[in-house]
């Protein structure tokens, strides 16, 4: 390898050279881990994107999908399609800070409509365009699959398309998580202010441990990791997977 090509690996993906760098580097790292790991990662200042090979795999959203059905939520109760009530905001909050599963369960029973419908139907506006329920007569959030690349359009829709005060209570609540959640984007470091919407679970083919989130000044980078572990690992190998990436791209990067 060329001087030149070793200081700039990747030269078309339109990062500067240190990022390209650590890209090289999170390739490397996750070709040993378990399972199979897709991965995003955007500039949302210049516009540059890179994905690898497994971005586009269809993986268990597990509870990254919170993240869409608060979207939702905030998007029709500022349409009057509905009226949230000050429980409704306490159980988003909790959805968010604790990654909190009732509170999950009574927001879909509530919102999903008669019919299970009415969070599906919303959730390809969001970006996620991928996104397959299990039972997609009667879905449910806890049994969806998405991919990296649609989480990677979620969080870009938080970021560019919320309402100015809805988007700042969603980045308040992603920065400001509770210790179950303290990984992932999270390893990027507090310098870089990170914020994330963390998501575990398992499955009948085993551990998915996924991350969503943003670092930098004016959550300039935005990052999804989903790795389906299978049979391979469990979640402590799962969340050291999604936070050694971020650690990679980001440490000491601000």
């Amino acid at each position: 390898m060329t001087s030149a090509a070793a200081e700039c690996p990747l030269p078309e993906s339109g990062f500067d050279c240190d990022l390209q760098r650590r890209m090289t580097a999170v390739t490397r790292y996750i070709a040993d881990r378990p399972g199979s790991v897709g991965v995003v990662v955007r500039d949302r200042r210049t516009g540059a994107v890179w994905r690898n090979e497994h971005a586009a795999d269809l993986v268990w959203t597990a509870s990254t999908i919170k993240l869409a059905m608060t979207v939702d939520l905030l998007r029709r109760d500022r349409a009057g399609a509905i009226s949230l009530t000050d429980e409704d905001h306490a159980l988003i909050t909790a959805m968010l800070h604790d990654s909190d599963d009732d509170a999950a369960d009574t927001l879909w029973t509530r919102y999903a409509g008669p019919d299970h419908q009415a969070f599906n139907a919303a959730f390809p506006s969001y970006g996620l365009t991928s996104l397959k329920p299990a039972d997609p007569s009667s879905p449910y959030w806890g049994f969806q699959r998405c991919t990296a690349e649609d989480l990677d359009r979620l969080i870009r829709y938080v970021l560019d398309n919320l309402p100015s005060a809805d988007r700042a209570y969603v980045v308040g609540e992603m920065r400001t998580v509770g210790p179950a959640q303290q990984w992932g984007v999270w390893g990027a470091g507090p310098a870089a202010r990170p914020g994330t919407k963390d998501g575990w679970s398992l499955e009948d083919g085993g551990w998915v441990v996924n991350t969503v989130g943003f670092v930098g000044p004016d959550e300039r980078y935005t990052v999804a990791v989903m790795n389906d572990l299978a049979d391979e690992g469990g979640y402590d190998e799962g969340r050291a997977t999604d936070t050694e990436v971020a650690r990679i791209l980001f440490e000491n990067r601000f």
